[in-house]
């Protein structure tokens, strides 16, 4: 995500860009720029990842067994690694969305004004 001084919206908490790469590349396999440009159409503009986040993110995911890439040609007929999510990345991927979800509950009931 885009590094600033004062703290942004947009800004993720640890494991979120990993979330949603996972799922994003379970629903279709892409390359690198797709990823970027479809976590910001998915988000509505919201979420702007940079290439300075991405690739790190995609790395740590390979390296972790949780995405296998190809080399493959893009329709502009370039070189691009495509990016395919692993049976034990599904695995994570439903265990982290679970955790989120537990803890977006719990901040959820926190931040619900008590009742009188």
């Amino acid at each position: 995500m885009t590094p600033r001084k004062t703290s942004d919206p947009r800004d993720l908490f640890p494991g979120a860009l990993e979330m949603m790469i996972l799922q994003s590349v379970r629903r279709q396999p892409m390359h690198g720029y797709a990823l970027v440009q479809h976590i910001k159409q998915r988000s509505n503009d919201l979420l702007q990842v940079e290439e300075g986040s991405l690739y790190p993110a995609l790395q740590r995911l390979l390296k972790a067994g949780l995405l296998k890439a190809d080399w493959q040609t893009s329709a502009t007929n370039r070189r691009v690694r495509v990016y395919k999510i692993t049976p034990a990345g599904v695995k994570h991927l439903e265990h982290e969305v679970s955790r989120f979800e537990q803890m977006l509950e719990g901040i959820s009931l926190v931040l619900t004004p008590a009742e009188s």
